[in-house]
């Protein structure tokens, strides 16, 4: 297996956001169900973002085992799809949208992720020009 900045991106972003989901999950199980789960104290959290999160890890983690090709597109959609929830979550937060219990500091962990994978994804590996002779 070839080492590439997108297969090992995958693999460390994939473990970090199934372990997030799984801890979501597992918070929102044994939560009250009148309030709002918080991980670390800060993020709070509910099963459906605990599900998106691990179906998220879980598709990075098996690019980053697949190949490099893989990596590099899973990195992309898996980093569009956090842009996305982290714009979301900057008008629903607050309002009866709000389905998967986003706040300020989930936004912050949306972004900051969707920014290390599409860096990754999008200004990594780019086919080598041959040399002109």
């Amino acid at each position: 297996m070839t080492r590439s900045a997108n297969r090992v991106t995958a693999l460390l972003a994939g473990a970090a956001l199934a372990a997030l989901g799984i801890a979501g999950i597992v918070a929102s199980l044994l939560g009250a169900a009148e309030e709002t789960p918080l991980l670390a104290g800060v993020l709070p959290t509910n099963g459906a973002q605990g599900g998106l999160h691990l179906a998220l890890g879980a598709a990075l983690l098996v690019a980053g085992i697949a190949g490099r090709r893989a990596a590099k597109t899973v990195n992309v959609v898996a980093g569009v799809v956090l842009f996305v929830l982290g714009y979301a979550g900057l008008f629903v937060v607050g309002t009866p949208y709000d389905v998967l219990g986003m706040s300020g500091a989930a936004n912050v962990v949306h972004f900051a992720a969707a920014t290390l994978l599409l860096a990754v994804g999008i200004g990594t590996e780019r086919p080598r020009a041959s040399p002109s002779r």
